[in-house]
């Protein structure tokens, strides 16, 4: 760092703010600094500057291994928008997410001296071991955690998601609407759950009972296979995308039309993946920003470890209506 100071005729703390990010600097002196470093190929010593600031520039990121879109694109997008940050990224890719693996995973990153970590699993053991660690001053911010229950959470705003495809399919003049519902340990399907349940009383309706499944396109298939039995459906909302596609393929095989017909059922779901203007019919479902999450994940870490409120940590979910939703046929006996 003298070497470049010396050779843009500049102070060592001018380098030191140029190299830090501080825009207290003129647009001239900053041009000197960088040229300087170009020239001498300088980079930062991570190690020495983690001995003299007692900060490692690492963060954390703990995710699954299940290769479900909303996750891996949020992971991805963490890591890309904590290198932007300055912050080197150490990722722990998890298999059962059991709360044993979570806090080993903690402690191993703990371990290493990151200043924080996202972890990217809602279920209610995430949740009590992610607030356990505050006692060791590291932040552990939880990807669509009950905002009631963590300190530090961001996501999209699963209830009014619900809420928005619910109150689609009941606009469109349909009261007999079934869930099919996530796992409930996770946060995000009763969140799910809740929005459903809020916008079928605010419509007048009573909800009928809900049906559970693990998220995973087999089981979609799998309760799909009860709901087609049930002729006074008329619509389903599908608490995720890939659930919505297993019941797809339940209704096909009873022959329960999607969306019109005698025997029609609607359809919506929830994440809008990328397949999901292409099954048949397209699927009309709730849009999540995974992408936004997973930068608003970073701005929260650093407004924690700079001990300052943040932004919002909800973000909009958004409606994308395709063929799958319609009006129902009305039935002659």
């Amino acid at each position: 760092m003298a070497d470049v100071a010396r050779l843009a005729g500049v102070s060592h703390q001018t380098v030191s703010r140029v190299i830090n990010g501080q825009d207290n600097l003129r647009p001239a002196t900053r041009e000197k600094v960088e040229e300087a470093i170009r020239q001498l190929g300088y980079r930062p010593n991570t190690a020495a500057r983690a001995l003299v600031t007692r900060k490692s520039a690492t963060i954390g990121v703990i995710g699954s291994k299940s290769g479900y879109w909303g996750p891996s694109t949020v992971h991805r997008t963490i890591q890309a928008a904590g290198r932007d940050a300055g912050y080197f990224v150490s990722s722990v890719n998890l298999q059962s997410m059991t709360r044993e693996e979570l806090v080993d995973a903690i402690d191993h990153l703990r371990n290493q001296g990151v200043e924080g970590i996202v972890l990217i699993h809602a279920t209610n053991d995430a949740v009590e071991v992610a607030r356990a660690q505050e006692q060791w001053g590291v932040p552990v911010i939880v990807v669509e955690g009950d905002p009631a229950n963590a300190r530090w959470t961001v996501g999209v705003d699963q209830v009014a998601g619900a809420e928005l495809g619910t109150r689609h399919l009941i606009e469109l003049g349909h009261t007999d609407i079934v869930h099919l519902a996530g796992p409930q340990e996770w946060t995000e399907a009763r969140a799910r759950l809740r929005g459903w349940q809020d916008a079928m009383y605010a419509a007048g309706l009573r909800p009928s009972q809900h049906v559970t499944g693990d998220w995973s396109a087999a089981s979609g298939f799998e309760l799909g296979r009860g709901i087609a039995e049930r002729q006074d459906v008329t619509a389903v909302f599908c608490a995720n995308d890939q659930m919505a596609l297993g019941l797809l393929r339940a209704l096909s095989e009873a022959g329960r039309a999607v969306p019109t017909g005698p025997r029609g059922v609607s359809v919506v779901g929830f994440d809008d993946i990328p397949e999901a203007a292409y099954l048949i019919p397209p699927l009309t479902t709730v849009r999540q920003d995974f992408e936004a999450v997973g930068r608003r994940a970073i701005e929260i870490l650093r407004a924690a470890l700079a001990g300052e409120a943040g932004p919002d940590r909800l973000i909009k979910p958004e409606l994308v209506v395709r063929a799958s939703s319609a009006a129902p046929v009305e039935r002659t006996s």
